[in-house]
């Protein structure tokens, strides 16, 4: 059987020059790679700013992400890029700080539970369909766009127990495009050692739009937050609610206004910009692939018939998991996890200096030419054979690994589950002709280009 292989950015057949990468990665750090960066174990480029190490072997990003992780606390330089936006939140926090906000998050986490989530999952689901729904049958959509709704609305609601829509979903849409868009151009002038050729215009417009998304945030957190303050009760049982009432375990403080802003902030955009990545290329891999996609509807309409989801559902959806396990192997959210090495270590044949960056690249490991058959072919059942247990095992970590595991992992799988058999149990998803995706890695893995699709509705919805 022939698989669909989705477009990808090529990699050179050698390595660039350092100017060729500095101009390269100011679009996308895909643009950055070569032929052999799909199959080496380890790999180093020593630019004037740091000296960067990639490791793709499974031994090597064990010990950077779990066995070792202290000593590889997370790259500066991308706390530096994320601070306007997300503060000092657990997303970029190191050591004690970030172990007091990990304590703390975690039993506030609990509130975003499947069975307390579900139902708003469920709700901001079903707004989505009316949106479909309200399209004229075979029109075309940019499907991109749409899942970022949805997912921003899912959280918004799990949040703030308060549906995203009209202008400031797409104020929060537009602004985080833009940040993400300046990303590069803000961090690579450090890299290379040119902190100069940072334009201040560009980091003036980073600043501004991460202002725009947290001025929306902060406006909805003060009234809970003073609430809270003056002794009266939650409104809601939300995920607000639990960060307001969390405290440290150690002197028993709670967050501040700011560091709750920042938390709020952080769990809003990782909670919803990753599963938007990931449910974007999800559905353009679907189009392409419309017998996978009739086996869907037919499991979907067989495990729901016309009523509607229950939590219980989703794990009896085993090819729907599937298509979203194999889409995040060719387009993980976040292509690369940054690491600075506390100290000097020894890997491989190679010598890491203290303050050097290590980045372990899911894009990479993914796609490796030694861990999976057909790695840049588009193949859910390959999880229903045995050959796919030792990668599975090895060389997979769409949400990370070891202490810094993605909290939301379950919360983004079951999203990811809803979203897809909902869709395809009432519409079949088809390419525009001539409309090819392209992938640009910056803080997640977007197209630059939109992910623009055929709708049409399915006789039996």
């Amino acid at each position: 059987m022939t698989h669909f292989c989705p477009a990808y950015p090529r990699p050179r057949a050698s390595r660039a020059s350092k100017a060729l990468l500095f101009f390269s990665a100011r679009r996308s750090w895909l643009d950055t790679l070569y032929e052999r960066s799909y199959s080496m174990q380890m790999g180093e480029v020593h630019l004037p700013g740091v000296d960067l190490y990639m490791v793709n072997e499974p031994a090597l990003v064990k010990q950077v992400l779990g066995e070792q992780a202290a000593d590889f606390p997370k790259s500066p330089l991308l706390a530096e890029a994320l601070a306007p936006l997300l503060g000092e939140s657990i997303f970029t926090t190191n050591g004690a700080q970030w172990q007091r906000q990990r304590a703390m998050m975690d039993p506030a986490f609990a509130q975003a539970r499947l069975q307390v989530a579900f139902p708003r999952m469920r709700e901001a689901t079903q707004a989505l369909l009316q949106r479909l729904q309200a399209l004229p049958d075979g029109a075309e959509h940019d499907m991109e766009m749409e899942m970022t709704h949805v997912t921003a609305d899912i959280i918004f609601r799990t949040i703030f127990s308060l549906p995203l829509e009209g202008a400031d979903a797409h104020r929060v849409f537009d602004a985080f495009a833009r940040y993400q868009a300046l990303a590069p151009r803000l961090m690579l002038p450090a890299l290379f050692g040119l902190r100069w050729l940072t334009w201040p215009w560009d980091t003036w417009r980073s600043r501004r739009a991460a202002q725009e998304i947290r001025g929306l945030l902060e406006k909805l957190v003060r009234p809970r937050y003073e609430a809270y303050q003056a002794g009266l009760p939650h409104p809601q049982a939300d995920i607000l609610s639990a960060f307001l009432d969390a405290r440290d375990p150690q002197t028993g403080a709670p967050f501040d206004f700011d560091e709750l802003v920042n938390q709020v902030a952080m769990l809003f955009l990782a909670g919803h910009e990753t599963s938007a990545s990931a449910l974007g290329w999800a559905s353009y891999l679907l189009a392409h692939a419309p017998a996978i996609q009739d086996r869907m509807h037919a499991e979907a309409s067989a495990q729901l018939g016309e009523r509607q989801p229950e939590s219980t559902d989703m794990k009896q959806l085993t090819l729907t998991w599937n298509v979203f396990r194999e889409t995040l192997r060719l387009f993980p959210p976040v292509g690369f996890f940054a690491r600075q090495s506390a100290g000097g270590c020894p890997m491989r044949d190679k010598q890491v200096p203290a303050g050097a960056t290590v980045v372990v690249s899911p894009w990479l490991i993914h796609r490796h030419r030694q861990w999976w058959a057909e790695p840049d072919a588009f193949d859910p059942d390959r999880y229903d054979n045995d050959a796919a247990r030792e990668p599975l095992k090895r060389a997979y970590l769409p949400f990370g690994m070891g202490p810094r595991v993605c909290l939301g992992a379950a919360f983004a799988l079951q999203e990811a589950a809803l979203i897809l058999s909902s869709i395809v149990r009432h519409w079949r998803l088809e390419p525009v002709p001539g409309h090819v995706p392209q992938p640009v890695g910056r803080l997640t893995i977007r197209s630059a280009n939109g992910v623009r699709l055929v709708l049409r509705r399915r006789a039996t919805a």
